[in-house]
C-alpha cells in the first residue's frame, strides 16, 4: 500500500499537537512491510518530521534556510511554493493508494481524482466556539464540511468528536466515522533538569478564550495568597501580556505565577513535579494535555464535559466548571494529602497505559485499507 501524505501541517507548525499525531503514526506505519509512505517535503522547520526522518530532505533548501534564517527573512512562502511544485510532480507521476491529507485546505481536490482519501477531524471548536476566531479562520469551517463530505473515510479523535461532527451535519455518513485515540510518547529525560519551584500548581498551553484559564486564576488566587511558597506555573503558552501582569498585580501574585517556556524534552519534568495539573478548558477534540499529564503521574482536574471523561476516566478528579470554591477545595487536596495525591497518580499512571501511537497507527492503517477498498468496490445497480 502506497500511503501519499499531505505535507500542509508541515508548512506552519514547527511544534504542535496536529504535526506530532501524524509524525508518530507514520512512524510506525512505514515500517510495515507492504506499506511505502510518501511526504512530498524537501525541507520543513517542523522539529518532529525531522527528527522521524519522514521527509526527502532538500540541502539546497536547507542550506538557503540557514543563510535567509541569519538574515531574518522568513522562508515559509518559499518552503511552500517550492513544495507545491514537488507535491504536483509527485501527484502526477506517483501512483498512490490513498491520500492523507493533514489539514483541511483541499487544494489536493484537483489532483487526487478518484483516489480515495482519509480524513481525521481534531475536533469542531471553530463550529461550536465562532465568536472565538477572526472571519478568515471561519473558511477552515467551509472547508472542513467539504473534505469531511468528499472523504472516503474519516476519522474522529475520540467519540465526543464523533458526536460533535453527526450533531452540526446529521448528513454525514456516521458509517464512515471511525474514532482513534490519540497515544503519547512524552517521557522523563533524567539527563534533563528545569529549574521549577518545590511547590506549584501547573496549566500548559494557550490562555485565552475557551482555554478558561481566568477560572483557573481566580480559584487559586485564595490557595496563593494563604501560602506565599505556592505558584503557579504556566507552561508554554507564550509570554504573560501587559494586560495579564496587571491582573496578577491587582491581584497581588505577580510573583507567584510564573510563565516558563519549555522545550520537547523538559515538558514530564513540569507535570511529574507538580501537585496538580489543572486543565479548565471548555472544550476539547482529544485533551492531549491530559494524556500527558497521566503518563507522568500528574493528579488531573477538569470538567466533567467533552472529550475527558474518555481519556481520563476514574483517573480524573471532576470540577464544577462554575464553581470557583469547588475547584479550589480539590486543587487544596491534592496540595495538603499526599496519600491522595499518590492514589491518582497511580490511577493516571495506569489509565495513560490505554492509549499508545503504536495501537493508533495499527488502526490508522486498517481504515486506511478499507478506504481502499471501499473506493474499489463497484456501485450497486
Amino acid at each position: 500500500m502506497k500511503i501519499l501524505l499531505d505535507p500542509q501541517i508541515y508548512y506552519f507548525q514547527k511544534f504542535g499537537g496536529i504535526s506530532r499525531y501524524y509524525t508518530e503514526i507514520f512512524s510506525f506505519i512505514r515500517h510495515k512491510p507492504d506499506s511505502e509512505v510518501i511526504l512530498p517535503l524537501l525541507y520543513s522547520e517542523n522539529e518532529y518530521a525531522r527528527e522521524q526522518h519522514l521527509m526527502k530532505e532538500s540541502f539546497l533548501m536547507k542550506g538557503l534556510y540557514k543563510v535567509t534564517s541569519a538574515l531574518h527573512i522568513s522562508t515559509r512562502t518559499l518552503q511552500k511554493k517550492r513544495a507545491g511544485r514537488y507535491l504536483e510532480q509527485v501527484l502526477s507521476k506517483t501512483e498512490f493508494d490513498v491520500f492523507i491529507p493533514t489539514y483541511f485546505d483541499p487544494y489536493f481536490l484537483s489532483f487526487t481524482g478518484n483516489k480515495p482519501f482519509v480524513l481525521t477531524v481534531y475536533d469542531m471548536i471553530h463550529e461550536l466556539f465562532p465568536e472565538y476566531y477572526a472571519d478568515q479562520n471561519l473558511r477552515i469551517v467551509e472547508h472542513k464540511l467539504l473534505l469531511m463530505e468528499k472523504a472516503t473515510m474519516i476519522i474522529a479523535v475520540s467519540e465526543n468528536t464523533k458526536r460533535d461532527i453527526l450533531n452540526i451535519y446529521p448528513h454525514i455518513n456516521e458509517n464512515k466515522i471511525v474514532v482513534i485515540y490519540h497515544g503519547t510518547s512524552l517521557t522523563k529525560d533524567h539527563n534533563v533538569t528545569v529549574n521549577l519551584p518545590a511547590d506549584y500548581i501547573l496549566y500548559v498551553g494557550e490562555r485565552a478564550n475557551y482555554k478558561n484559564f481566568h477560572f483557573l486564576l481566580r480559584s487559586a488566587a485564595p490557595l496563593l495568597k494563604e501560602n506565599k511558597n505556592l505558584h503557579l506555573i504556566c507552561a508554554g503558552g507564550g509570554s504573560f501580556k501587559k494586560e495579564e501582569m496587571a491582573v496578577f498585580t491587582k491581584m497581588g501574585l505577580a510573583n507567584q505565577i510564573i510563565q516558563k517556556p519549555f522545550r520537547e524534552n523538559e515538558l514530564a519534568h513540569f507535570y511529574a513535579g507538580a501537585k496538580c495539573f489543572v486543565f479548565p478548558s471548555l472544550y476539547e477534540g482529544f485533551g492531549i494535555p491530559v494524556l500527558e499529564a497521566m503518563v507522568c503521574g500528574c493528579p488531573v482536574l477538569l470538567g466533567h464535559h467533552s472529550s475527558f471523561p474518555e481519556v481520563a476516566a476514574d483517573a480524573g478528579v471532576y470540577v464544577n466548571l462554575d464553581s470557583e470554591e469547588d475547584l479550589k477545595n480539590k486543587i487544596q487536596l491534592f496540595i495538603s494529602d499526599e496519600a491522595v495525591r499518590q492514589e491518582f497518580s497511580l490511577k493516571s499512571k495506569e489509565q495513560a497505559k490505554k492509549f499508545t501511537w503504536s495501537h493508533a497507527a495499527d488502526q490508522c492503517y486498517e481504515v486506511y485499507k478499507k478506504a481502499i477498498s471501499e473506493q474499489k468496490r463497484p456501485v450497486a445497480g
